[in-house]
Parts: structure tokens; sequence; C-alpha cells
């Protein structure tokens, strides 16, 4: 178990340094025009490749860190550049933990590669759960998985709705259900490999914010994929559905939440990111910008603002660490990934908004950066998993009931 410490260690360090020094040089500059654009930004992902920041080898040892504090740090400097360019660099990053949440060993080794690809062929991957009709209740999934056991493959057949990367990735991780009756414990993840007859891009949304992040559609019509594309292979799976039908518990988490749960103080970092972002940005804005002869910071009513943002970031900071080193060291006992999650999603909400209130009118406009981080922000307290669905999780785990 590696020791909790608040002192990131000199390697930790450099990687904060050495990415926010990306963010500054080459995210930022380029942020206002992919969110005119809401194109999915290739030649930034790009240049993050060529660099090692996306890839294989960098999401691995982030997530092979004992203190679990390497990723959260990495993926706060990314958001702190751009919430939407942060979502294209790390959105395969849900699939690649999708798919080592889920899947063997051999699995793992053959498919999260493919998620990236390398720096001179950049490949993408997409998680692919929620659907039209089934966002935060993960257990209603409608697209099924039929085995064809004559030619050892399995049929896939639904719509996935708000995917990231949906339609335009290499590698396509799908939860579906194979036993409908069984609910949540009758899904199972799916590879769907690279040029796969059958899946196809739906509808691309038009989005709030994150507008750099592609965010589609995705349709699965008698998509056929091996039986090696099952994540985690059918013996496991058949285990894990008798038990259900005999009315035990099934063993393990549901496909989709296992995912999510690992992934939940990576989506805080994402948050704290624009908040600081914001804040920073605030900060200097009421240092320079004077009424009444004097700088605004000098007002109670703005320095008292200012204050209130800092406490609450690094409050969210402090949750976020937390939860992150708890999923390497023992693991969550309070709903301590929900906790981080919901507490720095409307942290970054309220200190965005307040940013745009410190600058007045400037803030409102799109000739400065506040207004992008505040629309930016909002996402956080709705995908993988809303603020409310956060709050349901905590209040069961805190009390031990199935809180409806």
């Amino acid at each position: 178990m590696a020791e909790f410490s608040l002192s990131l260690s000199d390697d930790q360090l450099q990687i904060k340094n050495w990415i926010h020094e990306f963010a500054v040089d080459v995210i930022r500059p380029a942020a206002h025009e992919w969110d005119e654009r809401e194109e999915f930004p290739w030649p930034i992902v790009q240049e993050a490749a060529k660099i090692g920041l996306y890839g294989i080898d960098f999401i691995m040892n982030a997530m092979g860190d004992a203190s679990g504090l390497t990723l959260p740090v990495a993926i706060e400097e990314i958001f702190w550049g751009d919430a939407g360019i942060g979502m294209a660099i790390m959105g395969s990053g849900l699939a690649a933990a999708g798919i080592a949440g889920n899947g063997t060993p051999e699995q793992m080794m053959e498919w999260v590669p493919q998620c990236y690809g390398t720096a001179d062929d950049v490949k993408l991957g997409a998680f692919c759960v929620s659907e039209p009709d089934a966002g935060s209740d993960v257990s209603s999934l409608r697209t099924r998985a039929v085995y064809d056991e004559a030619n050892d493959e399995w049929v896939l057949n639904g719509t996935k709705a708000w995917i990231t990367n949906g339609g335009i990735a290499d590698i396509h991780v799908v939860v579906a259900a194979v036993d409908p009756e069984l609910r949540g414990r009758g899904q199972a993840s799916f590879i769907v490999p690279p040029k796969t007859k059958g899946l196809s891009q739906g509808q691309k949304y038009l989005k709030h914010g994150i507008r750099a992040s592609h965010t589609a559609e995705v349709v699965l019509e008698d998509v056929r994929v091996p039986g090696r594309c099952l994540l985690g292979g059918k013996e496991k799976l058949d285990a894990k559905l008798a038990r259900a039908r005999e009315g035990g518990h099934a063993g393990g988490k549901q496909p989709a939440m296992a995912t999510f749960e690992a992934t939940r103080p990576a989506v805080g970092a994402q948050a704290l990111g624009v908040a600081r972002a914001a804040y920073e940005f605030a900060l200097d804005y009421a240092k320079e910008r004077k009424t009444f002869g004097k700088p605004i910071i000098m007002h109670q009513a703005i320095a008292f603002k200012l204050a209130n943002m800092i406490t609450e970031i690094d409050a969210a900071r402090l949750l976020i660490w937390r939860a992150a080193w708890l999923a390497k060291n023992g693991g969550f006992k309070n709903a301590e990934g929900s906790q981080s999650k919901y507490y720095a999603s409307e942290v970054a909400v309220r200190v965005t908004e307040d940013a745009i209130q410190i600058l007045g009118g400037y803030g409102y406009t799109r000739e400065y950066p506040v207004e992008r981080w505040h629309r930016d922000a909002k996402i956080h307290t709705i995908f993988e998993g809303t603020s409310e669905i956060q709050q349901l999780v905590i209040a069961r785990a805190i009390s031990g009931m199935r809180i409806e």
C-alpha cells in the first residue's frame, strides 16, 4: 500500500510541469479556434502523440502509479489548457478503462494499444454505454448482444447516444444486454474492431461546451464480432448469468458501472482544471482592472468571491486526490470517487460563473475565455453520472440501503 502524501514525487512534478508547458504552448493558443469549428482537433492530438502525451505508454504509466495521483495531476493540467481539446486527448482513455476493467490480460494487451495507435498513426477509442432512453439508468440498455453459437460470433443491434469519439473511433467498446430480464446483471462489454460492418455514426451533436470533442450517436445494425471480442470471456459471463438467474448476487459490478467508478476521480480532475483556469484568469484580471481609482480586488465583494473560489478549488483537489489514492489502496468506503466527481463538477460551474461576474460584460463576450470555460464546466455535472446520480451513490454507500 502506497503512503498517502500531499507532496508530489519528483517524477509527478516533472510530468505536471511538462504537461503545463504543452497546455500553454499548444493547447491554449488553439482552444478558441477549435471551439468555434466544433471539429475534432486532429493536429493538436497528433502533437500530443508526438511528445508522448497521447499514447498507450503514458496512460498505462499514469494508471499504474501506486499512489493514484499521477493521472488526476496530469488531467488537471490538460483541462486547464482547454476542456474540449482535453476530452479529445483523454477520450480514448474511457475505452481503455472499459477494456482494463472488464477484459482479460490478453484482451488488454491486444486492444488497449489499438485505442491509441502510434505517434505516426494516431487511433481513437470510444466507450459506448448511454442510449437515447438510457443515460443515468444504465441497467435499462436496449442494445442487444445475441450469441451465434454456430459461428462463435456475437451479433449486436441498437443505438448508442452521447458517445465521445463515436463513429470516428477505431475501437468501440460496446456495453449491451445479453439477458435483458436480468437488467444490469445481464449485461456484457464487447470490442467492435476497426472497420467492422454494420457500425456507423448517427447524428453528431452540436453542444453547449467541450465543442472540440466529437460526440455522436453510434448505430449498430447486425454487427458481428468474434467470440474473443466478449470482454472477460464467455465462461466468466455464463457463470455470472447463472448466478443472477438463480437469484444470487451476480458477482462483480455492471460493466458500465465498474468503468465509471474507476474514472470518477479523473472526471473530477477535468472539472478542477477548468475551475482553476477560470479562477486564475479572474484573479489576474481583478488585480489589473481598476474602478473608483483602485484595482477591483481591493473591493471586498470581489476579494471575497475570489477567496471562496480558491477555497472550493483546493477542497475539490483534496477530495480528488483522496479518491484517486483510495482507488489504488484499499478501495472506496463511502463512495469517495462519487464525492470527488460530484463536488468538483459543481465547483467548476460555480467558479466559472463567478469568473464571468468578476469580468462583468467582458466575461460574457467570446473575446475572453471565461465564457467558454463556463460552457465547458457544465457537462461535468451531467456526463459519467449526473450530480444527482452521484448523490444517490453516496447516499446508498453511507446508509447501506437501496435508496431510490
